[in-house]
């Protein structure tokens, strides 16, 4: 489980690797897990949900994938409701989502029926990022997901759509969040599975 990345995640592994990934709405998830807020890195410490794994892993080595799963869920799920919802942050979390992370600052703020400055500081404490922050993973998503899918996607025809002011915005955020150009991802995406190597494994989120 991670937070708001700026840069790919890369695992390393012998023999087989099994990855149970939780995706978090990143204004909720330092309420979810009962953390201070803040963006200081890499955390060590120990924490209630250390104790799913020996269950977890008692799944797992069993092959009943489908039950570690529900473990998860079920974890996350007790925890959520032990929390109170924050219409605002809500709100505005519907508002992004719905248009993918296009949403000025601004609009954001009015689908929350906030200030920008109270909805920035809010949105700074549920999950230590902006909500520019946010937006632009969003959108980045958008484009890597889509590229995945139809490498041949006009570039300039994704910028716009997606509210990049032009091809140049839109690749160098691309480039900052995966660590190389939209071109280039679209090729290795059109070559299929051989050209981009065995061990590689693309999690896409809608």
């Amino acid at each position: 489980m991670m937070g708001l990345l700026n840069q790919p995640a890369l695992f390393y592994a012998k023999n087989r690797l099994e990855i149970i990934g939780i995706r978090y709405f990143p204004w909720t998830v330092f309420d979810l897990l009962g953390l201070p807020s803040g963006k200081d890195g890499l955390r060590i410490l120990e924490h209630p949900v250390a104790r799913l794994q020996s269950t977890l892993n008692e799944s797992i080595q069993a092959g009943r994938m489908e039950e570690a799963i529900i473990q998860v869920k079920q974890y996350f799920l007790d925890a959520r409701s032990r929390i109170a919802i924050d219409s605002m942050l809500f709100k505005a979390g519907v508002a992004m989502r719905k248009a993918n992370g296009t949403l000025p600052v601004s609009q954001v703020a009015a689908a929350a029926h906030a200030t920008v400055r109270t909805l920035e500081r809010k949105f700074r404490q549920s999950s230590g990022y902006t909500v520019k922050d946010v937006s632009g993973l969003m959108r980045f998503e958008q484009v890597r997901n889509q590229l995945w899918l139809y490498p041949n996607s006009n570039l300039a025809g994704l910028a716009h759509e997606l509210g990049y002011t032009d091809q140049s915005h839109l690749s160098r955020e691309f480039k900052r969040y995966s660590g190389t150009t939209p071109a280039a991802f679209a090729r290795k995406a059109k070559k299929g599975k051989q050209a981009v190597s065995n061990d590689f494994v693309a999690f896409i989120q809608a």
